[in-house]
């Protein structure tokens, strides 16, 4: 019976661009995403909770969802942390767009020998 009592859930965190730190944890049954990430050994994950969460650096998450950190955490959720855009993805592709040009970009890159313009 000691095993519904306990769950397990995985922590993950970026701290920098193509960096995924990820542990898993075993918490009581009826633990919440503060519990959880209380866990969590890096410094300013635990500066980010001291201050109660409400600091725009970080967001919490539980299997890529947007949660508070009063949310209950069942078996198996996976807990993650995600940092602020730095580039909004729109606008970095508006960007990289007009920097290529139309034509090496989407149908315009290959067209076939005497094929029509947009074909």
């Amino acid at each position: 019976m000691a095993d519904a009592e306990r769950i397990t859930v995985e922590l993950a965190y970026a701290p920098a661009p193509r960096t995924v730190e990820s542990m898993h944890a075993e918490l009581a049954a009826g633990s919440t995403v503060r519990d959880a990430l209380a866990l969590w050994p890096q410094p300013e994950v635990q500066a980010w909770l001291a201050g109660g969460g409400t600091d725009e650096s970080l967001q919490c998450g539980v299997w890529g969802r947007k949660a508070s950190l009063d949310h209950v955490l069942r078996a198996q959720d996976r807990v993650e942390l995600y940092r602020m855009l730095v580039v909004d993805p729109k606008v970095a592709r508006r960007e990289r767009f007009a920097s290529q040009g139309a034509r090496t970009v989407g149908l315009f890159a290959r067209r076939r020998a005497g094929a029509k313009p947009g074909y």
